[in-house]
């Protein structure tokens, strides 16, 4: 029992070292130091009581992911409402069943919803992660005038779509509206490194030189969480 109880402990602090890139040195001292060494990263890294229901779930969820999913499944059969079918198509997303999500998300716009920005956004999302872009452009178009998809990840992925279909000026218009002062960190050095592929090294480089300025500013959580990127970004500027 103890056993399972350690390996569960373990297994979530590398799950979360991982997710929200905590620095990796973590997982040695999770692996070499089994109990205290979990016990300490909970306490420095993860743990305060606002977010211990949080944590109660997403250990739920790593040991039982298909969990909420049968629990959604019942709220549907119980009541098939437009907001348990988009709930359960949230919760398909969230383990990475896209074409589950997808089924549900669409059969949820069949009613009355069908200009609804929530579900069409999430609905783009699984087309990214199933590289389905004719999909995303279709959609994408059909609320390109709401206010939420100006400055969004929604747009951001329309216009990788964009580059993918070989339309590279509009992708340039979409992907450039992304380029926001501290924030969308991962999305600016994307698209930098479009902009690098289409021999616009000056602009480029501003935008990587401006994330390497902020990166000076960003609390030590937001470090943490960007490190990688932060990492890549300086290493970039090396070569350009």
């Amino acid at each position: 029992m103890w056993y399972y109880l350690i390996l569960f402990l373990k297994g979530y602090c590398i799950y979360h070292v991982i997710r929200y890139r905590t620095p990796y040195y973590w997982i040695f001292v999770i692996l070499f130091l089994p109990v205290v060494g979990a016990i300490i990263y909970l306490i420095t890294q993860v743990y305060n009581k606002r977010d211990a229901e949080k944590i109660t779930n997403e250990i739920t969820h790593i040991i039982n992911p298909t969990k909420k999913i049968k629990e959604l499944e019942k709220q549907l059969e119980f009541s098939e409402s437009y907001q348990n079918r988009v709930n359960l198509a949230d919760a398909y997303l969230e383990i990475g069943d896209n074409q589950n999500a997808l089924s549900h998300y669409k059969e949820a716009l069949d009613g009355n919803f069908q200009n609804d920005f929530y579900v069409i956004k999430n609905m783009i999302e699984a087309f990214n992660n199933i590289e389905d872009y004719k999909s995303i452009l279709i959609y994408a178009e059909g609320i390109e005038s709401h206010k939420e998809f100006v400055k969004s990840r929604t747009q951001f992925i329309y216009g990788l779509a964009l580059e993918r279909e070989g339309k590279l000026n509009e992708a340039e218009e979409n992907l450039k509206s992304i380029d926001v002062r501290f924030s969308f960190y991962n999305e600016r050095l994307v698209f930098a490194k479009f902009l690098i592929s289409r021999n616009k090294t000056e602009e480029a480089k501003e935008i990587l030189e401006s994330i390497s300025s902020e990166a000076q500013h960003m609390t030590k959580p937001n470090k943490r969480l960007y490190r990688i990127t932060i990492s890549e970004v300086e290493k970039l500027l090396q070569t350009i």
